[in-house]
């Protein structure tokens, strides 16, 4: 079984990143501050996939400065997304009611 691989020359992934910066610029800078705490979720599950890729990378990698590329970019995506969900879980804390009762 043979697999293709497909090679983005330099133009194209500049233009994929640049449209998926722009886009990303224009969807988040619209977002209402209550809505916030929903899209870190959201994002970090955008950054599981992004270790997924850079495992993929990793895992496809030759050369030694391939694989600490491809080690750094998991390691850091990894970070991110560990990151994402504790900033999360304390927006989330100041949504819940205090123990304290006022008398």
């Amino acid at each position: 079984m043979e697999y293709t691989t497909t090679i983005l020359t330099g133009f194209v992934a500049l233009y994929i990143f640049m449209l998926a910066a722009f886009t990303g610029f224009e969807i988040i800078g619209r977002v209402p501050a209550i809505l916030h705490t929903p899209l870190m979720s959201g994002s970090n599950f955008i950054h599981g996939i992004v270790v997924v890729g850079a495992l993929w990378a990793l895992l496809n990698a030759s050369t030694p400065l391939q694989q600490a590329i491809g080690f750094v970019g998991v390691l850091l995506g990894a970070g991110n997304a560990a990151g994402g969900y504790v900033v999360t879980e304390r927006m989330l804390e100041m949504f819940k009611p205090s123990d304290k009762k006022k008398g």
